[in-house]
């Protein structure tokens, strides 16, 4: 089991950027297949955006792509979403999550709030 600690949420205008981190607590990052899903008030969680265990493959949910970057740093262990151009339904709050083998581990959230 991996613990995640998401952040970089916050209050932004539509048009503005933010960028999210999810920093794991294991010595084995690269081992873990991982990705975003966000949650708005009164709806289901949704998928935006994985990414492969070396980096190399990423996928968007359509509404995110060409505003939305996901990486990652195995040195610092940590995973990013660089989110621009921002829309009011972007809000929600952001989960990170890591998959190895036989288990999907989730962070607790951040909160990202986009003003029209």
């Amino acid at each position: 089991q991996v613990q995640l600690v998401e952040s970089g949420g916050g209050l932004v205008q539509a048009g503005g950027s933010l960028r999210l981190s999810c920093t794991a607590s294991t010595r084995t990052f690269s081992s873990y297949f991982m990705g975003w899903f966000r949650q708005a008030p009164g709806k289901d969680r949704e998928f935006v955006a994985r990414i492969s265990k070396s980096g190399g493959y990423t996928s968007y949910t359509d509404s995110v792509k060409g505003r939305f970057t996901i990486s990652r740093d195995s040195v610092q262990n940590t995973m990013y979403l660089q989110m621009n151009a921002l829309k009011p339904e972007d809000t929600a709050v952001y989960y990170c999550y890591a998959d190895s083998r036989d288990s999907r581990d989730w962070g607790r959230g951040t909160q990202v709030t986009v003003s029209s």
